[in-house]
This record gives C-alpha cells, structure tokens and sequence, in this order.
C-alpha cells in the first residue's frame, strides 16, 4: 500500500538543513519529516520516557531530602554537643593532660569504632528516625 503524497514547501535554510540530514546512511528525507510531524501532531505518544524520567527524579528528590534531613541532624547534635561540652567541661590542671589526653584517645578509638558498627549494620539514628516527625514537635530547651 502506497503511501498519500504531500508538497511541501520549506525555506532554504531549512531545506539545506534537510538534505544534510539525509546524507546519512539508512536516513531519508521522508523519515525524519514523519518523524518530525508525529513529534509536532502526536506529542503525547512519547510520554513514555518523560514519565519514566518524572519517576526517576521523583525517586532522587526523596533520597535528596533524607540526606539532606540527615546531614541538618548532625549539624544540630554536633552544635549542641560543642556548646554543652564548652559550657561544662573545666579546662584541666597542668599536670594532669597527659593522662587525660592518652584517656581521650582511648575513649575517642571506642567512640570511632561504635559509630563504625552502627554504620554497617544499619542501625544507625538516622535510619531511625521517622521521616514523618515534625520538627515542632521538639520543644525547644535551652541547655544551662
């Protein structure tokens, strides 16, 4: 079955920018201008790849927004710790920081290796926390 005839007439430049096209091995003029007019008169039809993009970075907008939610976690228990520890912790005697400093180390390779198990396991707090929980429903306290 043949197909129906159209005449087009098209602009130089653009006629130019056809043939070029064309010169391609496997490329006709007659393909890439159907092609082209089921783009302009049925865009719909090519929804298919948008939707599945739209997933994507509806996918990527989440996992965004958790480690985004994660990292504003941290800032804030690492802020609060500073300001806690600052507050309360007197600074120590001459004689005394050496001991303090090798007792540091020790407690800081635990505190490195805790965090480190948590992380593998999966069981960390951030992965406990629901992402559902509103923010104002912390009250906000002051530390003294």
């Amino acid at each position: 079955m043949s197909k129906p005839r159209a005449n087009l007439r098209l602009s130089t430049k653009l006629y130019d920018a056809l043939c070029r096209a064309a010169e391609s091995p496997g490329v006709t003029k007659t393909a890439i201008l159907e092609a082209s007019l089921q783009q302009y008169l049925f865009p719909d039809d090519d929804k298919e790849l948008e939707n599945r993009l739209l997933s994507r970075l509806d996918a990527f907008d989440l996992r965004q927004g958790a480690i985004e939610r994660d990292v504003a976690l941290t800032m804030e228990t690492l802020a609060h710790f500073v300001f806690y520890w600052l507050c309360r912790t007197d600074p120590l005697p001459e004689g005394e920081r050496d001991a303090a400093q090798v007792l540091g180390q020790r407690r800081f390779d635990y505190f490195i290796e805790q965090v480190a198990r948590k992380i593998v396991s999966g069981s960390g707090l951030s992965d406990r926390m629901s992402a559902d929980i509103e923010p104002a429903a912390f009250p906000e306290e002051e530390l003294d």
